[in-house]
């Protein structure tokens, strides 16, 4: 830094990356627990942040934790980088740490995301932190929570197996769109966080660090690299991806991704485009596309 350039406010207001490095250390030991035991919820000491719970706090505190000044980030929210609440994580990590952004899922080292996998596969070395709202897959069928510890340490998850049954019977098949129950290394019970099933088959063997954070619920989890993942389901009734026969979006022409409906108030039609907004953008780039 010369002598003409001004010294940013937060150097002298926050510590680096906002936390306390106490804080810091307790959240870093806990996040170890949790990588060496993939699936499992590890209970921290969640602190105060400066945005309200249920905009991503336990994911922001794990960002906060592990993030150092040579690592570069990426917010991404239900894969947009342009959304309210990646704009303002975003822009509180910089203004704490200083540190580069992007919004190339390549370049980055940390991923924090809102439910949402990147399209791009993750590589070996990078970190993708899940914002996690209900981080306990057993709660909304039972919800004592000395009940789903127990179950949980018997490995006794009949109730979600019925759970997805009476889906078939009641329906015809499983409906789970999002938190689709997972079982990580053959152990634990696990939820996925509110992803898409689009993106459920990418935990599974990826060369990255899945790390999820619950604030309100003072959880963190992990699915460690190359770690087998499973999600539930019956022989006659296997686990299957969404599908939109014939849709592609109306930017990039993608029929290989995740794809969001717009209605189109013009033409009255049904119109489809990329969650993934970079991804998109890369590809229209590549065709050389605006």
């Amino acid at each position: 830094m010369n002598g003409s350039e001004t010294k940013p406010v937060w150097l002298d207001t926050y510590n680096f990356a906002f936390l306390d490095e106490g804080s810091k250390r307790e959240i870093r030991r806990k996040t170890l627990k949790a990588v060496a035991i993939p699936g499992y919820q590890v209970p921290f000491a969640s602190r105060e942040m400066p945005i309200a719970r249920g905009w991503g706090t336990g994911g922001l505190q794990l960002t906060l934790a592990l993030i150092g000044r040579g690592d570069r980030l990426k917010v991404i929210d239900q894969g947009s980088d342009d959304s309210v609440n990646a704009v303002s994580i975003r822009r509180l990590v910089e203004n704490t740490t200083g540190i580069e952004t992007t919004v190339d899922t390549a370049a980055a080292t940390l991923i924090q995301t809102r439910h949402r996998i990147p399209e791009q596969p993750l590589r070996a070395g990078q970190i993708l932190v899940l914002q996690v709202p209900l981080p306990e897959p057993l709660r909304l069928i039972e919800p004592r929570e000395e009940v789903t510890r127990r179950q949980h340490a018997e490995m006794d998850y009949s109730a979600m197996w019925l759970a997805l049954y009476e889906d078939i019977v009641r329906w015809g098949d499983i409906t789970v769109g999002h938190s689709y129950p997972c079982l990580a290394h053959g152990r634990y019970l696990f939820s996925p966080s509110p992803i898409p099933r689009w993106d459920i088959p990418k935990l599974h063997q990826a060369a990255c660090l899945y790390l999820f954070g619950a604030g309100r619920e003072k959880r963190i989890y992990a699915i460690p690299p190359y770690t087998d993942v499973q999600p539930l389901s019956f022989d006659d009734y296997p686990f299957a991806v969404e599908r939109l026969a014939g849709a592609c979006c109306r930017l990039c022409g993608s029929t290989s991704t995740f794809l969001y409906e717009i209605d189109d108030a013009a033409s009255g039609q049904k119109l489809y485009q990329c969650s993934d907004t970079a991804y998109c953008q890369q590809r229209r780039q590549e065709r050389g596309q605006a």
